[in-house]
């Protein structure tokens, strides 16, 4: 059954889908000006990124209810690829920005026709904690220059670097704006948010504050924006660039993609509806092809304004596009009234942003969690902010991973027993296994169940060296219920080194997929028919045969 083309829109929603939208809107305009300042694009980026990826992520994406746009940790990235691009080619740097944005948009939306949207929520919690965290430390750190009333920097280091010579030259006005912008949003009266976020009080005081009490020239401010419906920046691709922007693009478009799908799940647990992954990317990655496109920003799924937009009402994927209609609106005729904004103020509402994004519940837990989760956080932490967040997730992800074989492994090996039948008449075990007590351990018993990973092996013969004096070893599948390639690849090993050590070896309980698998190797083939049986007790019966046989051919 084919899906239809737009996200779950109704005009029976409609006049709650406008409140929401509305209102998420007016929670937006702060922060999509704030994060367009620090990208180096102007402020107009962030408002246009807002405006075409809010719009078509809610018509064609598949979280109805979620409003999408610039993001704190698809900022930080394109910050940077904007600095390195314009360093570079001081005409066509910010141009070929966009066209990065343009490629990861398309990227995103081959992964949603690809079906690959369920594997991005796959990433293990303590790595999206670490480059989270990561995250919200960047921004921090690069508003640290704005707050103090400096020029912001385009690189972590440089903040960092420059953190001594701001602290010899503070400018107090700077200071005192951002320190109000940050009291706002956090002691903003929760009764008063409803219609006037915290964000936009922030602005608006901080602003007019800044106009009436400072002096004229004595803080930083936006400058002039261009108002207007923004002309198409057609992308620019040229060989010697394309590997940067093409790794800039994965970059963007993972983050985006795992950004995204993290707010609709926090939608879907507030809505108790459930969202389409795959086409959320589709309608994301629609949305940031056309940013690019027009020059703005990418973006992704907010929280924020998600959760605004559902308290707000907002009911369906016409609340989005509500959202960015208004900011459209906004910059078609009021763009020149926020060229006053001081960036002091926007510092502040970064600063906030940076709070928010790292996982403070995580980090309060450090001592009360297990010591590989610990490392593993702080591991992608210190990669995001000193390396790369493409990096620091594949590492991140490589090692979860190596834990959970780990893990595996030891689960998998307690599915495994091995026994000689020593005292399995005094437990109580099947006769098959008491008969073996009568060879005193000449006869060894392995007995697998379920499946078992390519790591088993180590462990399984670490097992093994605590018997010695077996001559025979019956290898018992009956409960195996899966034999597949790992499975069969031990099996095998195991088979040829025991037959190799002078042992004997009998097979019971293979089912038809296993002995495929075992023949497709030439497992079989190193076994006589008789060694490979259907049940336990014509397998003891054979090894009480080959003992016999042996201690025959012994004794002559």
């Amino acid at each position: 059954m084919s899906q239809p083309l737009f996200n779950s829109l109704s005009v029976r929603y409609l006049r709650m889908d406008f409140t929401g939208g509305l209102t998420s809107a007016v929670v937006a305009l702060p922060l999509a000006l704030a994060f367009g300042v620090a990208s180096g694009a102007g402020p107009e980026a962030g408002i246009y990124g807002a405006i075409f990826v809010g719009f078509f992520a809610a018509l064609f994406g598949g979280t109805p209810r979620q409003i999408s746009g610039p993001t704190g940790p698809m900022t930080v990235v394109m910050a940077g690829v904007f600095t390195s691009l314009q360093a570079k080619y001081p005409e066509t740097g910010l141009v070929m920005g966009f066209s990065a944005v343009i490629l990861a948009g398309l990227m995103q939306m081959a992964l949603g026709l690809l079906k690959l949207g369920k594997y991005f929520i796959l990433v293990p919690y303590p790595v999206i904690s670490g480059f989270m965290t990561g995250i919200g430390v960047i921004i921090i750190i690069l508003q640290l220059g704005p707050m103090l009333g400096h020029p912001d920097t385009p690189s972590l280091t440089s903040s960092l670097t420059s953190i001594p010579g701001w602290l010899q030259t503070v400018s107090w006005s700077a200071l005192m704006l951002t320190l109000l912008t940050l009291m706002i949003v956090y002691l903003w009266p929760a009764r008063v948010a409803a219609w006037c976020p915290p964000p936009l009080a922030a602005l608006i005081i901080g602003t007019v504050g800044a106009l009436l009490v400072l002096p004229p020239d004595s803080v930083a401010i936006i400058g002039d924006i261009p108002s207007g419906f923004p002309r198409p920046h057609w992308p620019v691709f040229t060989l010697d660039v394309m590997g940067e922007l093409f790794y800039a693009a994965v970059l963007l478009a993972v983050l985006g993609s795992i950004d995204s799908l993290l707010t609709s799940l926090v939608a879907d647990n507030l809505t108790k509806e459930h969202h389409d992954s795959d086409r959320e990317l589709i309608g994301q990655g629609l949305g940031n092809a056309l940013a690019g496109l027009f020059g703005g920003l990418p973006g992704a799924g907010a929280t924020m304004r998600t959760v605004v937009n559902i308290r707000a009402g907002g009911r369906t994927g016409y609340s989005g596009a509500v959202h960015s209609l208004v900011l459209l609106a906004i910059m078609l005729g009021a763009g020149r009234y926020a060229s006053h904004i001081p960036l002091a103020v926007l510092a502040g509402i970064l600063i906030r942003v940076g709070i928010n994004i790292i996982d403070w519940p995580f980090l309060v837990r450090l001592t009360k969690l297990p010591a590989n989760t610990v490392v593993l956080m702080s591991i992608v932490l210190l990669m995001t902010v000193f390396v790369d967040l493409i990096t620091a997730v594949l590492v991140g992800v490589f090692i979860s991973n190596l834990i959970t074989i780990e893990r595996l492994t030891s689960i998998q090996l307690d599915h495994v027993y091995l026994t000689d039948g020593t005292e399995a008449r005094d437990k109580g075990l099947p006769v098959d296994e008491q008969r073996l007590e009568a060879q005193h351990g000449a006869v060894l018993l392995l007995r697998i169940k379920g499946p078992l990973s390519f790591g088993v092996g180590r462990g399984l013969r670490q097992c093994l060296s605590g018997y010695e004096s077996y001559r025979v070893m019956i290898i018992d599948l009956t409960d195996a219920y899966l034999v597949g390639t790992s499975t069969a690849m031990i099996i095998d090993d195991l088979i040829r080194t025991e037959l190799a050590n002078g042992r004997d070896v009998v097979l019971v309980g293979i089912s038809e997929k296993a002995q495929a698998n075992l023949a497709r190797m030439g497992t079989l083939e190193c076994l006589d028919k008789n060694r490979v049986l259907t049940t336990m007790s014509e397998a003891v019966d054979v090894a009480d045969d080959i003992l016999l046989v042996s201690a025959a051919e012994t004794s002559l």
